[in-house]
């Protein structure tokens, strides 16, 4: 294991704390600022860490910190890839190869998903593991990105996990689960044997009778409808588009959920983005 550069470490995250400002991650400014860039409790509520963890990590005084904390302020301070390679280097460790499956954001995608506060977004990766969603997006979706293991991958819950698909209209259940397995075996036949890809489709070929019976029609090449049908547990029934922007570097797809106006599902919309995550029922 390489040694920590403590001090390094430091000054690097204070350097690039500074010259964030709130706006640039999606965060309000408030008319009496004094701070150059980002607050320290800022970029903790961004990393999802306390703000006293944070704060003896950029002091210089704190454990090395582990690659997962590392990896939640690389998101956190929006940095790119070369910087949070530099970022684990500094904390004395290894950074990934490039080139594989990444859970890292880049920020420019990030950026963009900053600025969708009125409206429900996730960026996923190839395989439909959730990364980073916006508050509307928990709304509609709940909270898949806090999810570990295998069941951030969408595909994954929908043969494991039987209550992941009550979210979706009943009529469309058939299809999806065809779409998802047709996917799988693209991405798996791509990225080849070893790889996280394959690894899905091993657990689910001895988990799942479903999932064997749909990977032994060979199915590819499917793609998703127009519009998705979900099944709000209070708002019922919302159709919506789904537009999708591909950062191609990372295959991670940004998908944004909107709705025609006027229509009933537009107002739906509008009434998730009053009602945020609470239930009616509250």
């Amino acid at each position: 294991m390489r040694q920590m550069d403590a001090a390094g470490l430091a000054e690097f995250l204070r350097g690039r704390r500074e010259a964030l400002q709130p706006e640039d991650v999606g965060l309000p400014r408030t008319a009496r600022r004094r701070t150059t860039g980002l607050r320290r409790e800022e970029v903790a509520a961004l990393s999802s860490m306390s703000t006293d963890y944070y704060a003896r990590i950029e002091r210089g005084n704190s454990p090395q910190p582990s690659e997962q904390m590392l990896a939640a302020i690389a998101q956190g301070l929006h940095l790119s890839l070369d910087e949070r390679d530099h970022l684990l280097l500094l904390a004395g460790h290894q950074p990934p190869a490039r080139g594989g499956l990444s859970d890292h954001v880049s920020p420019g995608l990030r950026r963009i998903l900053d600025r969708l506060e009125d409206t429900p977004a996730e960026v996923v990766t190839e395989l439909g593991e959730t990364l980073v969603q916006t508050p509307l997006g928990v709304a509609l979706t709940g909270d898949t990105a806090h999810l570990s293991g295998p069941e951030r991958s969408i595909g994954y819950r929908w043969f494991t996990v039987p209550a992941s698909r009550s979210l979706y209209a009943p009529e469309d259940h058939a299809f999806l689960g065809r779409l998802w397995v047709s996917g799988l075996r693209e991405i798996a036949a791509r990225r080849g044997p070893g790889s996280r890809a394959a690894h899905y489709v091993e657990l689910l070929t001895s988990s799942s009778a479903e999932f064997r019976d749909l990977w032994s029609a060979h199915e590819v090449g499917l793609r998703p409808a127009a519009y998705k049908r979900f099944q709000h547990p209070e708002l019922g029934r919302l159709e919506l588009s789904c537009q999708t922007l591909v950062d191609p570097d990372q295959s991670h797809h940004l998908l944004v959920y909107t709705a025609t106006p006027g229509s009933e599902s537009h107002e739906k919309l509008r009434l998730l983005g009053v009602i945020g995550s609470q239930h009616l029922s509250e």
